[in-house]
């Protein structure tokens, strides 16, 4: 089965969940998972193709957050103009912090990217007039149409959209990586030298790929923002940030398809783990012994165990 029609499949199931799943908790999962799938697979496009191991895309996505939150509830913009507008202003800080990085190597790169994703918490920590401070914002204006109210529906209509968000971001991945700059990018991977000496611009690769994968990020955090009404500096958390990288890496890095199917599996076995006595504290413990445990037996991820039998005679 090729990896289109696995692609399709799933999509179809995801599509026809929700007339057999009436109960608005686990579509509220679904709906995470979606969020969290964007996250990572955009995710996956710097580090997994580009091989530049970074923390900005939780960056990228509170900038997104807090775009949709000060836009919608200050400004009094429509959420569905502000969605929009967060995967802009992602976009702007991912070329922003791509500046420093772009000519850095290894362990910088993780300083640099850290060290801005604190700078951006303390921003907003700072500037609680406009971000709410450590208290945050709420009651952030919900998605609506018309005389239909998406709070009213059992997540229905946030179900769909943000898995329409997901499905546009795949598409959008998919079309980068088999363009010609997703295929300069895997030579800047696995070569630098190799990609130089074949005219290969390595400075300008690394801003753009840093650039490209902040926009849906944003966008995600945007619709997050909408969803849950809340902006809050958790979005910036550890757990938060181990969480993505842990879906990264346990999927497969450099398959765009791995790190989404990691955030469904993720997603429900954390949650299934908070609701088990003792192991709210516990879970993402858990989460790291098996991405150790992944990173070990299997350094590609759920994707390499899926394709592994194929290589038997």
């Amino acid at each position: 089965m090729t990896r289109a029609s696995l692609l399709f499949g799933g999509l179809l199931v995801l599509a026809v969940i929700p007339l057999f799943v009436q109960d608005s908790y686990t579509r509220h999962l679904f709906i995470l998972a979606f969020i969290y799938a964007v996250i990572a697979s955009n995710w996956d496009l710097s580090l997994g193709y580009a091989g530049l191991f970074n923390f900005g895309h939780l960056v990228f996505f509170a900038t997104g957050v807090y775009t949709v939150a000060i836009a919608a509830k200050t400004l009094g913009i429509s959420p569905w103009l502000a969605i929009p507008m967060s995967g802009v202003t992602a976009a702007i800080a991912g070329l922003i912090v791509s500046a420093p990085v772009a000519r850095l190597k290894g362990i910088y790169v993780v300083l640099v990217t850290f060290a801005f994703g604190q700078l951006v918490l303390q921003l907003i920590l700072s500037q609680s007039h406009l971000t709410g401070g450590a208290e945050g914002m709420v009651r952030i204006p919900y998605l609506q149409i018309g005389d239909y109210k998406f709070i009213s529906d059992f997540k229905l209509g946030y179900y769909y959209v943000a898995l329409g968000l997901l499905i546009v971001s795949t598409l959008y991945l998919l079309w980068v990586t088999n363009s010609t700059f997703g295929k300069s990018l895997l030579a800047v991977r696995d070569n630098e030298d190799y990609a130089r000496a074949r005219g290969i611009w390595i400075t300008r690769q690394r801003v753009l790929v840093l650039t490209l994968s902040a926009i849906f990020p944003g966008v995600a955090g945007g619709f997050f923002a909408a969803y849950l009404r809340v902006a809050s500096p958790e979005v910036l958390s550890f757990g938060t940030l181990s969480l993505a990288l842990s879906m990264v890496l346990i999927g497969g890095a450099g398959t765009i398809i791995g790190p989404i199917i990691a955030a469904f599996l993720l997603i429900f076995a954390t949650e299934a783990m908070a609701g088990i006595r003792g192991m709210e504290d516990a879970r993402f413990l858990i989460v790291a012994i098996g991405m150790i445990l992944v990173l070990r037996f299997a350094p590609g991820g759920l994707a390499q165990l899926v394709r592994a039998p194929r290589k038997k005679p």
